[in-house]
């Protein structure tokens, strides 16, 4: 439940407190006081988008403080999960603080048990124990869309898989259509550009490339371009090292250490190792150059094959690439794309019928959810309808259908689900509405052409009531949701949120004093002004005050005897009945 809520620096208020009980509160005061900044500070704590514009002239930021009694053997399991993954601290009286600020240039802040949070988290928890139902709510629920998601969510977690299941195989549909209608509009140049692949393909495998053999080749071209030039140069050089002329080099220096180790002085004899590395080194660039001389070609034959080999290759290179690697590895690439193309996984044929199984998978999701709804409507339709008869609508009652959403001649997203062709919408293939049926025996009429703005008003508590299941909020806050309404039936609303707040903490924003007089305790949101400015204040009335606040919104007869009779009466008349409901503690 909610305790204490503090605001700063919104809107009228400039600094407020109130604190909240069991039961059922209202806040009352006059046009232009606040009341509306109120659940603008729940909204906020809610997670709400941060308006800027809500920030009091003059003020830095708007501050909004709530704090939130989790009873430890209520809590919701995902309440702890937040707790734990964020390090918020709760209090040793088991309540946590959320606080919200908005700065005037819009940037927002949130904290959580005592520490900094993103403004999403914080909404989580505090949306799982709080449930804010206004006017817009009221507009909102006239929409097909929204009575749909209302319906889903009266359905609970059955229907939440069933259309979560259903949404999933949808989109793994579509996929695969929009993949199909992809492939027949581009199978001509998808063909195209098959064939022109295989042709690449097949070209360079024909000549099949090396990797680095263009460089390798071009060295050797360049070697044998000049080849009489190169063999005489061999030559001459061989027969000067290792000639059998008798002047060779070999020769000479064989010579020359067989003197040296025939002479008489020490130091000529010391220069033979010298002379025989030498001779070494000699015969081995003479073995070299035999070898180089052998491995010439016997003439131009063999430059041309070269001549004809790199012709080859600079075609590649001038279609593919670069250079020979780059040939290569658009052969690679090439290849991977053509498996692509011709994946007989991927092809038209297989497509067409992996999508057919794909849309069976839909219609049998689409079957399973309609059957959920018609099955929740029925029940919905019946405790709204009871509802309606203690909000004093007589014997009107709530008509729920669940119809299938025709699909029309060229839908591309149409099914089959009970024989009935139909649209496979992005919430499924059911159109949901509400309907009022004024007596037993009448037609049924959408709510928003047949409810007048008081009915609508009760028919929208009574839904909303019905939805507020107790995992959805133990803190029910109603902002002027008996807009429109007055006498008897006011008065019946008064009894409708007492007795729900035997179940629940219930905050109701009212004009009527008829609602006013059934609260357990009562709050006003008073105002003043500062200059220009407008201030407000909230406090809680004593019993006393109650009746001169009872007496204002009766018709402004606050401190007339005759205002005050009329509400002391209206008090003890809604005490009484509030006594006569309370349940039995024997």
């Amino acid at each position: 439940m909610l305790e204490e809520l503090s605001i700063t620096g919104l809107g009228v208020i400039e600094e407020a407190q109130a604190r909240f009980h069991p039961g059922f509160t209202v806040l009352t005061g006059e046009t232009g006081a606040g009341k509306t900044m109120i659940v603008t500070s729940l909204h906020l704590l809610s997670g709400a988008r941060a308006d800027a514009t809500r920030v009091r002239t003059g003020a830095n930021k708007a501050i909004v403080e709530g704090r939130f009694r989790l009873d430890p053997e209520r809590r919701d399991p995902a309440i702890t999960e937040i707790l734990d993954s964020t390090g918020a601290e709760l209090d040793d009286d088991d309540t946590v603080i959320a606080v919200r600020s908005v700065s005037a240039d819009g940037r927002s802040r949130a904290h959580l048990g005592g520490r900094s949070v993103p403004v999403g988290v914080m909404g989580q928890l505090t949306t799982s124990v709080l449930a804010i139902h206004g006017q817009n709510d009221q507009l909102r629920l006239l929409r097909p869309e929204h009575q749909r998601a209302a319906l889903d969510t009266y359905g609970g977690p059955k229907t939440a898989s069933a259309l979560e299941a259903y949404r999933k195989a949808r989109a793994a549909w579509v996929e695969l259509l929009d993949e199909l209608e992809t492939r027949r509009a581009n199978s001509r140049e998808l063909a195209q550009e098959a064939d022109r692949l295989r042709f690449g393909i097949d070209e360079i495998a024909a000549v099949d490339p090396m990797p680095g053999e263009d460089e390798e080749l071009t060295a050797t071209i360049r070697r044998l371009s000049d080849l009489e030039s190169i063999r005489a140069a061999a030559d001459q050089a061989h027969h000067i090292v290792a000639g059998d002329s008798g002047s060779s080099v070999v020769e000479g220096l064989g010579t020359v250490r067989t003197l040296l180790e025939g002479a008489a002085d020490d130091t000529l004899r010391g220069l033979v190792p010298r002379v025989s590395e030498a001779l070494t080194v000699i015969t081995d660039v003479g073995a070299e150059l035999t070898a180089f001389t052998s491995g010439l070609p016997a003439d131009a034959e063999e430059l041309d094959k070269l001549l004809a080999r790199q012709a080859e290759l600079k075609t590649l290179v001038r279609k593919y690439a670069p250079d020979v690697d780059g040939v290569i590895e658009w052969r690679r690439q090439a290849e991977a794309r053509l498996a692509e193309i011709e994946d007989p996984r991927a092809s038209i044929e297989e497509l067409e019928a992996a999508a057919e199984a794909a849309r069976e998978k839909v219609e049998a999701a689409a079957a399973k959810l309609h059957a959920l709804r018609a099955k929740a409507a029925s029940s919905m339709a019946d405790k709204v309808s009871k509802e309606l008869k203690g909000l004093a609508m007589g014997d009107s009652a709530l008509a729920v259908s669940v119809t299938p959403e025709p699909a029309s001649e060229d839908d591309r997203l149409a099914v089959t689900v009970d024989g009935t062709r139909v649209h496979a919408g992005a919430d499924g293939a059911d159109k949901v509405e509400f309907a009022l049926v004024a007596h037993p025996g009448a037609t049924p009429l959408p709510i928003a052409k047949s409810a007048s703005g008081g009915e609508l008003s009760r028919v929208m508590l009574a839904l909303e009531v019905v939805l507020a299941a107790p995992t959805s909020g133990s803190v029910m806050v109603f902002d002027e949701v008996d807009a429109g309404v007055g006498g008897r039936a006011a008065v019946e609303i008064g009894k409708r949120l007492s007795r729900l707040a035997r179940a629940h903490q219930v905050i109701v924003v009212t004009h009527l004093p008829q609602v006013a007089a059934f609260a357990d305790n009562h709050l006003v949101i008073g105002k003043s002004k500062k200059g220009a400015l407008v201030t407000s204040s909230v406090r809680t009335l004593d019993r006393d005050e109650r009746v001169a606040e009872l007496a204002r919104m009766l018709a402004g007869l606050g401190e007339s005897d005759t205002g005050r009779a009329h509400a002391e009466e209206l008090l003890a008349l809604a005490e009484e009945e509030r006594a006569a409901n309370r349940p039995s503690n024997g």
